[in-house]
Parts: C-alpha cells; structure tokens; sequence
C-alpha cells in the first residue's frame, strides 16, 4: 500500500486556510492513507474551554468531517485526522477516518497531556482498528504514545499500522517509535506539525519530524522538523503478522497477562 504522511503548520483557528494547505502539500500525489495531524484543522493551543467548544464540530455532520470525506473521494483513499468533537455538553480531542465521501469511524483520546486536561473531556471510546481491504489500521492520539499498553491493545485487535496523528512538543516521541513498533512488530505513522504558536499565556514549539517505523524497529521516513511536507511511502502491511521475535518466540502468544498485576507474595 502507499502512506502518505502530512506534516502541516495550521493558522490557528483558520480551518479554511488550514484545509488549503493539505490540499496544497498532496497535489499531485496519491496515497491509499493518509495520516494528518492532531487538531489539524483548528491548532492545539486553545485559551480555555469555551474557545474548544467554539471550534469544535459535531462528526459526522460537522464541515470538517464533510470535508475529510470529500477529499477521500477526490484522490479515492483513506485518511486520518485530528479534529475537535462536540457531542452535546462534551468536548473531546478526536480522529477520524474517513474513506471516499464517507466516515467509517472515530475515536476520542483516552490519555490527555497536560493543558488539554482542563480543555477535553478523557475518551470514552475504545482503542479501535479497521480494516480497509488493503490493510487493518488501529488509532491512537499524540500523548498515548507514553502508555504502551494503547499500542499494544491495537496489537492486540489486529492493527498492522497504528495511525497515529499528533501535536508533539517533546523531542523524544519520534524516537519512542521505535520501540512502540519493535515491541508489537507493527508498523506506526506518526504524523506531526510544526511551527509555534503562543497563546494561552505560553509559546509551544512542534517537534515536526514525522515519521514512520516498520515492525523491525527501522525508521522508513522521517520528516523536516521545521517545515510542512507531505511524503508518499510504500509498506507491505502483511510483515506485521509476523510476531516472531525468533523462532521460537511469538511476542503475542508468550504474553503472560496472568501475572502482569499479580503482587508477590510478602
């Protein structure tokens, strides 16, 4: 399959502007998965509860979600996305995965990094995987990366890539892959944004540096730290469905969840 990685730098609060440059950075390229960033249309630095819940949409009826779904249809592919969701009196920090004029599903962020506690309500989905035909594809959020146990939950349910669209301010995550990758043998695209923005009373600098990791822990791509790109990749989904560590090791079947929360003895 072909995977492109969108690395963008929004204008917060801009989605026009914001829907533009995607559309500008995959002109002329086709992909079967496309994976964007977290919050990719609005920017992640918002100044307190009422300024998410203003830019936040309902999916899937929000512009947003029409949007992804439409431009799925135009290039007749898959993509990934963050975006803010309001459902009712709650806000969550979400992605999508839309296919040709249509979505196929949601999940909402379970682990919430740091002012994005006071902003977004936890996730109250499951940690979900899809199968498009041409591979099966588990979701997870920035800052879940820091909790193996997402990664390996998508493992798990059968995820041979894990999508992963992320606002990273820390320069370490896009290291961390690596292991996350060698530890499930899963391959992860983890696409990022840069620029800065200084709102809310601080200024965030985005890491950039997207990246995509196979199942041997190898660095497929990675992109610019400073600047938007998009990069088209080609993967063989089916080499994550081997589990063997060596012969006689299956990372899977030798788990032994038994023991994992049992305390010793005193």
């Amino acid at each position: 399959m072909r995977l492109g990685i969108i690395q963008t730098s929004p204008a917060f609060g801009n989605k026009e502007k914001n829907r533009g440059e995607i559309e500008q950075l995959t002109d002329g390229l086709s992909a079967d998965l496309w994976v964007m960033p977290e919050l990719a249309l609005t920017g992640y630095e918002f100044r307190d509860p009422a300024e998410v819940r203003d830019l936040a949409e309902e999916v899937p009826y929000g512009d947003s979600t029409r949007w992804l779904a439409d431009f799925c249809g135009d290039r007749n592919s898959w993509a990934v996305m963050g975006l803010a969701e309001r459902e009712g009196k709650h806000v969550f920090n979400t992605a999508i995965l839309c296919g040709p004029h249509r979505l196929l599903g949601r999940y909402r962020k379970l682990h919430l990094f740091d002012a994005e506690l006071e902003r977004f309500e936890p996730g109250n989905l499951p940690l979900p995987v899809f199968d498009l035909g041409f591979a099966r594809v588990g979701l997870m959020i920035c800052f879940d990366w820091r909790y193996p146990e997402a990664a390996r939950t998508l493992t798990l349910r059968g995820a041979q890539l894990i999508a992963h669209p992320s606002n990273l301010v820390a320069p370490y995550c896009q290291a961390a892959m690596v292991t996350r990758a060698l530890e499930n043998r899963v391959f992860i695209a983890t696409g990022n944004r840069v620029g800065h923005e200084h709102r809310a009373g601080r200024k965030l600098h985005f890491t950039g540096g997207s990246v995509v990791v196979n199942p041997e822990g190898e660095t497929m791509t990675r992109l610019d730290e400073k600047k938007a790109e998009c990069r088209v990749i080609e993967i063989d989904p089916t080499q994550a469905d081997n589990k063997l560590a060596t012969p006689r090791n299956h990372l899977l079947k030798g788990m032994r969840p038994e023991f994992y929360l049992q305390k010793p003895e005193e």
